[in-house]
Parts: structure tokens; sequence; C-alpha cells
């Protein structure tokens, strides 16, 4: 069987930890930050857990991510 390739662009939007969870960054951080409250932005640094319905299609797109 060959092997399976990675998406890429999978690969770049979320992390899987340790212990399987797996983590995306937050949206709406990239520009216009100034007219955001402080605790949005302080909110925001924080990564985000995906929803269950999601995990098994993220970890089929990244075969060999743990």
């Amino acid at each position: 069987m060959p092997k399976l390739k990675t998406k890429k662009a999978m690969q770049k939007r979320y992390r899987i930890t340790k212990t399987g969870k797996i983590m995306a960054s937050r949206t709406k951080r990239r520009h216009m930050m100034t007219d955001r409250s402080p605790k949005s932005k302080r909110q925001s640094r924080k990564m985000l857990k995906v929803e269950k319905m999601h995990v098994n299609a993220i970890k089929l797109c990244m075969p060999y991510h743990r």
C-alpha cells in the first residue's frame, strides 16, 4: 500500500496535541485589531479546541501526526 499524503492546508491550520486533542488558532486576528476590545484580543490569543464532529476528518487528512 502506498504512503498516504498529508494535506498541507490542514497541517498549517491545526495542531494535534500529545493527548490527541486537535487545536486550531482563532479567527479575526490578522488586521483591524484596534476596533476590538482588549478582552476579546486577549482571549483570542489562546488556541481553540476543535469540536468532535470535525476530529475524524482532520485526522484522516494528517495520517502521520500522532
